[in-house]
């Protein structure tokens, strides 16, 4: 599914990836962990497209992503891969509904295919009485689970988090966890979680930990 090989990154004189190599199987659920500074961030953001490596090659399936540019990458990003984001993102003036309804837009949907869509993902995340409320209005893990519709209105094939439930109390990370599980069994689609909650790395199938800008584990997980 996705073929990360030999990624190279560095920031001035910071080697951050020293050669990743990675690949990830459809409908797998991946975490990320290690260390502030290991380059786990940085490693998620080039596997979404969001920064480019120095080297190395990103491929999904037969497309060699770290080839595309311009208008191709984002709209190869927009309609293959979903983001979410500790903080949420999103965009305070909009509601739920709207939110969610944006990338949609932004890929070619008619206004009303989109606000059908946003409203069905809304109601499968039980939003659906929170719909026109603005961010403001929502609380934490309602504002995350509006996030993870938004990353999901396109049908992505991968989803990319990162630490998602970072923000949210015990209750709502687990539920967000749980989520997470659900959306890959009736979707079969791919997630790849940076996290520093070792309740969510030890849930996935396979944990790999940077270490150094290196990866020093990623077996399946018992």
């Amino acid at each position: 599914m996705i073929t990360i090989s030999n990624i190279h990154k560095s920031y001035g004189n910071l080697q951050v990836l020293k050669g990743i190599c990675l690949e990830v199987q459809a409908g797998e659920v991946v975490s990320i962990v290690g260390a502030s500074g290991a380059g786990k961030t940085t490693l998620l953001q080039i596997i979404g497209t969001l920064d480019t490596p120095d080297s190395g090659e990103i491929r999904y399936g037969d497309t060699l992503v770290s080839s595309l540019s311009g208008d191709a990458l984002a709209r190869f990003r927009n309609r293959h891969i979903g983001f979410v984001f500790q903080s949420h993102n999103l965009l305070p003036e909009f509601t739920a509904l709207e939110n969610v309804a944006l990338p949609a837009l932004i890929l070619g949907a008619g206004m009303q295919q989109a606000r059908a869509e946003a409203m069905r993902l809304l109601q499968s995340l039980g939003l659906e009485q929170r719909a026109n409320h603005r961010p403001a209005q929502l609380s934490g893990g309602e504002q995350q689970r509006v996030a993870v519709a938004r990353a999901l209105v396109n049908h992505p094939a991968v989803v990319l988090a990162d630490e998602p439930s970072g923000n949210l109390d015990t209750s709502n990370a687990r539920e967000l966890h749980q989520l997470f599980f659900q959306l890959r069994d009736s979707y079969n689609q791919t997630f790849i979680i940076v996290t520093h909650n070792e309740t969510l790395a030890t849930m996935a199938d396979r944990r790999i930990e940077l270490r150094d800008g290196n990866v020093v584990g990623g077996q399946p997980q018992p």
